[in-house]
């Protein structure tokens, strides 16, 4: 039992590094991101790639810089020219690029399936009361700490992030204060963008690389966004992690209705809380 909610809290750790970034996008430009899980597919084949001569982590940082710019350039050339316009618009020209990026990763990497093998410094296993646990996955738990405590610090801290909550909350009035919301978002939809790469390059040693990868989490990742609330990175937390014990422990006890619980999950939060276990609130 150990194993396993250890192993739930892997998952729950990736769930909520890719859910964060929708969370950040969604709260500043109301829209949702059907491109977004094509990122996490991007920053697992860059990192794979640049794992071999830069190793680990620099496979890490090439993943968040160049899915940072990829972010920024969807931002500028997507989100900002249809922002007036009808949010299925925006829907389906994401939606349109989710497919266009997996064509693209399929084109240069191919249709096969890939594995990138696990860090030799993370290599091995421990000992956790008598149980023995790998090492990465330990590791994978402590950067989904990480990204959680330096996010919640970078939003409550720091000059940018106290921007961002309030062009979250109120956009307009934000402008008129002298924010420039633009250039506001360009920074979160990098950012999430980054997040999604970084969790891509550490799933890649538990994952098999597939250029449809992205859609499958992206489907669960919008389960986190919904049953942790709209807009909420708290909720967004403690809903990653919930799922991703669900998520295992299914897989572990109930195969044959693994798939179904998260639905499920979500369908009573939604009908218990409509707004999601942490409301809308950053």
């Amino acid at each position: 039992m150990l194993v396993q909610i250890l192993n739930g809290l892997v998952y729950g750790g990736l769930l909520y590094i890719v859910s964060v970034g929708l969370v950040l996008i969604f709260g500043l430009r109301r829209i949702v991101n059907f491109a977004h899980g094509s990122l996490f597919m991007l920053g697992a084949y860059v990192g794979f790639s640049v794992a071999a001569m830069g190793g680990f982590w620099g496979a890490l940082l090439a993943a968040a810089i160049v899915l940072a710019v990829v972010g920024a350039l969807l931002d500028i050339a997507i989100l900002q020219p249809l922002q007036r316009e009808d949010p299925i618009v925006t829907v389906l020209v994401t939606f349109g690029l989710l497919l266009i990026l997996e064509d693209f990763a399929q084109f240069v990497w191919g249709k096969d399936f890939l594995k990138s093998p696990v860090p030799s410094m993370f290599s091995g296993s421990v000992l956790i009361f008598g149980e023995s646990f790998p090492v990465y996955r330990l590791v994978v738990i402590a950067v989904a700490t990480l990204v959680a405590l330096g996010l919640s610090a970078w939003l409550r801290v720091s000059k940018i992030g106290l921007y961002v909550r309030a062009s979250s909350a109120d956009p307009l009035t934000t402008a008129m204060q002298g924010v420039n919301t633009d250039r506001v978002s360009v920074i979160v939809v990098a950012l999430g963008a980054a997040l999604a790469g970084i969790s891509g390059t550490i799933s890649a040693p538990l994952l098999a690389l597939s250029p449809s990868m992205g859609s499958s989490i992206l489907i669960e990742s919008f389960i986190v966004v919904v049953v942790g609330g709209l807009g909420s990175f708290a909720g967004a937390f403690i809903a990653a992690i919930v799922i991703g014990q669900v998520h295992n422990l299914g897989l572990v006890y109930v195969p044959w209705a693994a798939t179904m619980i998260p639905f499920l999950l979500m369908v009573g939060v939604l009908i218990w809380r409509p707004t999601g276990i942490a409301g809308s609130h950053v």
